[in-house]
């Protein structure tokens, strides 16, 4: 595992050397805490994401210090598990240090062993594929489908094996994959399946929210998260025992019935008071914050819809996506590739970042998957990027990169 892969863009070949991003543009300006209404938006960066902190978080913080209540123990932390889970729809909630030990710790509860098989799509970030390979499982990756851009679960039939134990169903950039059937496949083969929600605080599939769709879930509070504790995480289920089991195993597996006596190998991945703190008052505005970037992400779409070339973010009519990530495709008609309107815009100011590199192409897991090809998924990696999506983003903000845009269409095509 410490060993690094010396693997190249150039040694996949052309074509797939092709899908791979270049790297970041530089911003040409640079950071300026001045109200927007006092400046030019062309002269100060707009990012990718901030945390937006105006609720209860001082607060609440303030109480964990005067109260010397600072590290894995105090009220806030079931106070919030309790809250996000109701939000979720679920009867418990188990905070951890972030949202892949999430994933790791309800994998982890499993059992789960060498030569078992762990279904998850190639296209999703390093943290999912990595959660399986912590627990000594074989990952088996699927591609996208390209409405939504989540996992494909019609491909699902033919890649399920006896060996296979779980699937991990990625809610991608904040839109739920198609559950039913999913859930239909896993329950005919006794599969366990496992949500990864990371990106999908609020998001709902037919009225049911992400976070109670499978057996359980796992979600991440990380700063550039619909609500975050800077770092941190949560597994979401309505499984009493399951909810025991990752409770004890995020405290080095204590007995209830003797201090420092261990049945099970646990782990150290436990969250904070004061990190709960900051997630209880985020939660508390959560609602809030979807319904932000819902509006946002109208906004764009209706600004961004009619440019040729710009493909807007999915919505199927039984989902809620809560747009984590406001994300584009540039398709070959708009007159620039993908990495020079990320360049075009990072001269106006404007902060972007491309989608993710999918699993199968990734060093480490190359060889792994040598040969194999999910052509959504690299079409995705190839064309796609997302705008700023930050709940606190303005209109005025979207309607100066949305111009920028189209500005960069007309230079391109004239």
């Amino acid at each position: 595992m410490l060993q690094p892969s010396t693997i190249t863009p150039q040694d996949l070949g052309q074509e797939l050397a092709a899908v791979v991003p270049g790297k970041d543009p530089e911003l040409a300006v640079t950071i300026k805490r001045i109200p927007v209404s006092q400046l030019d938006l062309s002269s100060r960066i707009i990012p990718v994401c901030e945390p937006t902190l105006g609720g209860k978080e001082k607060e609440y913080v303030l109480d964990c210090l005067e109260s010397n209540w600072i590290s894995s123990a105090g009220k806030y932390i079931p106070a919030f598990e309790e809250k996000f889970a109701a939000e979720c729809h679920c009867k418990y909630g188990v905070a951890c240090a972030n949202g892949t030990v999430a994933l790791h710790l309800g994998l982890a509860a499993l059992g789960l062993e060498p030569g078992d098989e762990v279904i998850l799509p190639t296209f999703t970030m390093i943290a999912t594929i990595n959660a399986v390979t912590y627990t000594g499982a074989t990952p088996i990756l699927i591609d996208s489908e390209p409405c939504t851009w989540n996992m494909d679960v019609e491909q699902l039939a033919r890649k399920i094996t006896s060996k296979t134990k779980a699937i991990i169903p990625v809610h991608t950039y904040g839109h739920p994959v198609d559950m039913d059937p999913l859930m239909e496949q896993a329950e005919k083969h006794g599969i366990f399946v496992m949500e990864d929600a990371a990106e999908a605080h609020g998001a709902e599939y037919k009225g049911r929210r992400a976070g109670g769709l499978g057996h359980a879930a796992g979600f991440s509070f990380y700063a550039n998260k619909i609500i975050t504790t800077g770092e941190g995480g949560m597994i979401t289920t309505n499984n009493a025992k399951f909810a025991a089991l990752t409770q004890n195993l995020r405290d080095h597996a204590f007995s209830s019935e003797r201090h420092f006596w261990h049945k099970y190998i646990g782990f150290n991945y436990r969250m904070t008071n004061m990190q709960a703190a900051v997630g209880l008052a985020q939660t508390e505005q959560m609602n809030d914050f979807v319904e932000s970037r819902r509006r946002n992400a109208a906004l764009y779409s209706h600004l961004l819809k009619e440019i040729p070339g710009i493909v807007t973010p999915p919505e199927a009519a039984w989902a809620k996506n809560v747009f984590w990530m406001y994300s584009i495709l540039v398709e070959d008609d708009f007159g620039m590739t993908r990495d020079q309107l990320r360049a075009y815009l990072a001269r106006h100011g404007v902060e972007t970042r491309t989608f993710f590199i999918p699993m199968h192409l990734q060093p480490i897991y190359y060889e792994a998957f040598k040969g194999q090809r999910y052509p959504v998924a690299e079409m995705l990696c190839q064309r796609g990027f997302y705008l700023p999506s930050a709940s606190s983003l303005t209109a005025q903000q979207i309607e100066y990169i949305a111009g920028i845009v189209q500005q960069a269409r007309e230079e391109a095509v004239n």
